[in-house]
């Protein structure tokens, strides 16, 4: 059974024009009222890893769970949901019929549990009246009910979307804020470099001088490969500025962007590790502990995506 204009919309969410990145927190409702009954959807969304989507349903709409799993899953890809459905029908006291035959398996499984208990309570018929599916409306049209559930069901899908989008285009301007600030410090390290390699150059120079003719070779060896080891940064700055482009372009063109910036926060996090353990500078090492703040600004933020 599919909810009308499903298609329709379907075809918008695969369209190459709907990029932008998608929140997995949000909330989103909707009701609707009809001769037979009023029904009623709240969906609430935070992040997961996968999608999990749980359903609250009414005792005569439990048949519904499955196309209702398969629906979202056409829509989203990841978050934690919990949806909530409210029936009130109108008159309800009238066209209830019992479902005896239903009845009748409750009853024959709790005398065979009864059979196992020494002094078991009896079975009061208010209690079997109280399971699930006992009852019977038959003033409704289950088909109707179904139908309307289901197309109901799909409107506060798409204000969900709709929710998950405004929300992921603020997040997406975060992390692109922070991604120029660590473009900023990576252009920074990386003008400072030359000056920083004469200073040491000269460092060493002045050391030399000190020793004269004690110098000892293999020890000035040991120290110009350190230095040149500690100084070649190059690398490191390159991959940072690759990882920031792939970033922007993934909140550009990816429509399940979470893991996938997920892993490159990681790669970032990984780069300014070394960045910072070649440091020959406080002020290169500011810079990389600056980078590695924005990094995990980052994280928290994409956390949230799609």
């Amino acid at each position: 059974m599919v909810a009308p204009g499903f298609d329709k919309i379907r075809a918008y969410l695969d369209s190459t024009d709907n990029l932008m990145p998608r929140s997995m927190t949000a909330f989103a409702s909707a009701e609707a009222q009809h001769d037979w009954g009023t029904i009623s959807w709240e969906i609430r969304s935070i992040n997961h890893r996968y999608l999990e989507p749980s359903f609250r349903l009414p005792d005569a709409l439990h048949e519904l769970e499955m196309p209702l799993r398969d629906q979202t899953s056409k829509i989203l890809q990841r978050g934690k949901l919990d949806c909530t459905l409210r029936f009130e029908p109108k008159n309800s006291l009238n066209g209830i019929e019992i479902d005896t035959d239903l009845a009748q398996k409750y009853i024959n499984a709790g005398e065979a549990i009864a059979q196992l208990i020494t002094n078991p309570a009896p079975i009061y018929p208010l209690d079997v009246l109280a399971k699930p599916g006992i009852q019977i409306d038959t003033a409704i049209d289950r088909e109707l009910l179904k139908s309307a559930t289901i197309a109901l069901y799909q409107q506060v899908l798409d204000r969900l979307v709709e929710a998950r989008l405004r929300e992921g285009d603020k997040l997406a301007e975060v992390v692109q804020k922070r991604l120029a600030e660590i473009s900023l410090h990576i252009t920074s390290v990386r003008t400072a470099m030359p000056e920083l390699l004469a200073a040491q150059r000269q460092k060493l120079v002045d050391k030399l001088a000190e020793f004269g003719d004690q110098l000892h070779w293999d020890r000035l060896e040991q120290e110009l490969v350190y230095i040149a080891q500690k100084a070649d940064v190059d690398e490191e700055l390159d991959r940072l500025q690759v990882h920031v482009a792939e970033v922007h372009r993934i909140l550009k063109n990816d429509k399940t962007m979470g893991r996938r910036l997920d892993f490159l926060a990681q790669e970032l996090n990984r780069e300014a590790n070394t960045l910072c353990s070649k440091s020959m500078a406080s002020s290169s090492t500011q810079s990389a502990v600056e980078i590695k703040v924005l990094i995990e600004q980052i994280r928290e933020q994409i956390q949230n995506l799609e």
